[in-house]
């Protein structure tokens, strides 16, 4: 029961890591709210695991606004915000991605870090503490080719991890990130453009460990990271890859 009395908001917890993160977090004692788009697979997964589930688009400042007046209605505080919602554009060379596809990913894998820290960050800092956990990408440290916009957000998500963590760690606030490389999740397809088994073949094929990122794998790495075990520990990108990034 390592978060034993915590409460936390997941963000795009409905399915893949994000589910995966919210059944740890469960499982070691946290309240947990369940912020996704997809508001009936949300509740699926909090029928599951006995937390409470609301719907949120986490490009948008109203719903955002929303989803921090709910949580502390709900929860009384935030002890913990894990930022995982995202999304990819499909592999291809970067000048063919569309303006929309380029703002889209930006919206939701970018801004809105910028939107919960602009709604959450002040209870946290007026609490004199909290834990931030920022799921960032492998992508984010070793580009693939032709995913170039999406490698670009997750970058931007490492480096607004280190800054948030300077800024924030005299009020008691830790800010970390995680890098997966690509898991069983909605987006896996996507990453590879088809999913066939010689494709699946040559992305393994650069994972040392030779295996894909589990929920079970993100939610471990998470539980510590925002567990008070990690308490000396702050901006950190921990890659959680199988060796992807050596």
């Amino acid at each position: 029961m390592r978060l034993q009395g915590k409460t936390a908001i997941v963000t795009g917890g409905a399915s893949g890591f994000g589910a995966g993160i919210v059944r740890k977090f469960t499982a070691e004692g946290a309240s947990v709210l369940i912020a996704d788009l997809n508001l009936a697979l949300a509740q699926d997964v909090a029928k599951e695991t006995g937390c409470k589930a609301v719907k949120v688009d986490v490009a948008s400042n109203d719903s955002v606004r929303s989803l921090a007046e709910t949580a502390l209605a709900e929860l009384g505080r935030v002890d913990i915000l894990v930022n995982n919602a995202g999304i990819t554009h499909l592999p291809k060379p970067m000048q063919d991605v569309t303006e929309d596809e380029f703002d889209r990913v930006l919206a939701v894998n970018c801004k809105s870090v910028y939107l919960t820290a602009r709604h959450l960050v002040p209870a946290m800092t007026e609490a004199g503490k909290g834990a931030i956990l920022n799921v960032a990408s492998t992508a984010g440290l070793s580009p693939r080719p032709k995913l170039n916009w999406y490698n670009a957000s997750k970058g931007w998500m490492i480096t607004a991890t280190k800054t948030m963590a300077v800024e924030l760690a005299p009020a008691g606030v830790r800010v970390n990130a995680i890098c997966p490389v690509a898991g069983e999740t909605p987006l896996l397809k996507s990453f590879m453009g088809e999913d066939t088994p010689e494709i699946r073949a040559k992305f393994l094929s650069t994972i040392p460990i030779g295996r894909f990122s589990t929920p079970e794998d993100m939610g471990n790495a998470a539980c510590f990271l925002c567990s008070d075990e990690a308490g000396m520990v702050t901006g950190v990108a921990m890659e959680v890859d199988g060796g992807r990034c050596i």
